[in-house]
């Protein structure tokens, strides 16, 4: 089941929040457990057992690391910790990464090992995560044990962010679990906020995705350049409006049933160097390889040899975390590369040009990151880099390529204006939020775009969400 589906609209979700409002507080994490299960259930029900494993598997855990820190062992606390995350990284490793494993090795030891046909577990990658750093929190003296094993089962499974993020970590939402506090604002911002993401996610992400395919589908041969251009530019702004929208409409139910997330996205394309536009894009994914990967391996702090070296490490990490695919390790090897090139000497010199070509900068390494990361096959990759360079011998572009602009022209320009946030930034200059008008303006705008996101989610045969395969 997808958020960005009538049936989730209309039937899931006013059932969940109806029944949430009306059971009396003390079972209202017990409902949100049952209700996330079926969530999961809707698209994967067997690997429920699964999620659930996970869940008895790190409760158990923490609950041993508790005791004997209480009791002043530390060292054996730390052995469960450790029982933690080889258990959580084998669930892992083996239905993510097994058959990439099979395929290297039938490729380079000329091996005939026949690959396993295994589904890969909705949004494993996600809850992994967060149930890993349930362990390592209560470990650190950041968090504390969570008693209550519903609780901690509504933590892991909690529907809004169980598939596809933002990832929450424990010691961001323990004290949430048992004593938030839901509240009209609170609801009314977070149907707000679920709405542009879903004007994000169905009237820009499907559409400009829908561009994306059809330019990806042409004949590289004789691809013009500017419609490769046009092509990856289009997949930059399918995978940040279908990702952020996501993670809006997570972040606003959320605050419908009184959680506070924390944002994932922060205009990543208005960047004007790698390192910043990784500080904007995907958070909370960034957050967590910092706090449990980065800093562990001594961060910055033991001299620039070792500082490369450990983010050689987080983004080589980072490239598999999104997929088993040779492709995503080389996107890694490649943002690894650029910001050690930053790290080491380009983010002073950036500081003396001008704004406008830090942007270009920052922005022609961004598209050229996403056409490793959109072919999972290299040939095709390679091939596509050279259109992009007209290193195919084509034309600068053709009537086909004006036919696009035509067609398309108005979604690139609303397409650069969201995503860059220049119309928000606009609107907060201008309004006052308290004004009648503007407050009238606003809900008017929010009516409108669910209406045309229904509208165009009951005639759409095209409604992917690209990071459920992560």
């Amino acid at each position: 089941m997808v958020f960005s589906s009538i049936l989730f609209l209309f039937r899931f979700l006013p059932l969940v929040l109806l029944a949430y409002y009306i059971v009396p507080r003390a079972y209202r994490n017990f409902l949100l457990f049952i209700m996330s299960l079926a969530f999961y259930a809707w698209g994967e029900p067997v690997y429920i057992l699964l999620m659930l494993f996970s869940t008895i598997v790190d409760y158990v855990n923490g609950g041993f690391v508790d005791y004997y820190l209480t009791k002043g062992k530390k060292q054996i606390a730390k052995i469960f910790v450790i029982l933690s995350v080889v258990i959580n990284l084998g669930l892992l490793g083996f239905f993510k990464y097994t058959n990439l494993v099979i395929d290297i090795w039938n490729k380079t030891m000329q091996g005939n090992v026949t690959p396993l046909s295994l589904a890969l577990p909705i949004g494993i990658s996600f809850y992994t995560f967060q149930t890993m750093s349930y362990t390592i929190d209560i470990y650190r003296g950041e968090a504390k044990a969570q008693k209550n094993i519903i609780a901690f089962g509504t933590y892991v499974s909690l529907f809004p962010q169980l598939i596809a993020g933002p990832i929450v970590q424990y010691k961001q939402i323990s004290d949430q679990l048992t004593s938030r506090k839901e509240t009209f604002q609170q609801f009314s911002y977070g149907i707000h906020r679920f709405v542009i993401g879903l004007g994000k996610k169905v009237l820009l992400a499907n559409t400009t995705g829908a561009v994306w395919e059809q330019i990806k589908g042409m004949n590289m041969e004789q691809m013009p350049i500017l419609t490769g251009w046009l092509g990856i530019l289009m997949f930059a702004f399918q995978i940040y409006f279908d990702f952020s929208g996501y993670s809006d409409m997570a972040i606003g139910l959320g605050h419908m049933f009184g959680f506070h997330f924390l944002e994932n996205f922060n205009y990543p394309y208005r960047s004007k160097s790698i390192t910043e536009f990784w500080r904007r894009w995907h958070i909370s994914l960034s957050s967590w390889f910092r706090d449990y990967v980065y800093i562990p391996l001594g961060g910055s702090r033991q001299g620039l040899g070792k500082q490369i070296r450990n983010i050689l490490i987080v983004w080589l990490l980072t490239g598999i975390w999104h997929g088993a695919s040779l492709n995503f390790l080389f996107w890694g090897l490649y943002f690894a590369l650029l910001l050690t090139v930053e790290k080491v000497w380009l983010l002073n010199a950036l500081k003396k040009l001008p704004g406008w070509f830090n942007h270009v900068y920052a922005m022609f390494f961004i598209l050229i990151g996403w056409v490793i990361f959109a072919f999972e096959q290299f040939v095709e990759g390679k091939t596509y880099l050279q259109v992009l360079f007209g290193r195919m011998g084509t034309r600068l572009w053709n009537k086909e390529t004006i036919y696009l602009l035509y067609n398309h022209g108005f979604l690139l320009i609303i397409a650069i204006l969201a995503s860059t946030g220049c119309i928000s930034t606009w609107i907060n200059k201008r309004w006052n939020e308290e004004k009648l008008g503007f407050v009238l303006v606003k809900n008017g705008f929010y009516v409108l775009l669910l209406f045309l996101s229904i509208a165009y989610l009951v005639d759409a045969s095209y409604n992917p969400f690209l990071y459920f395969r992560f």
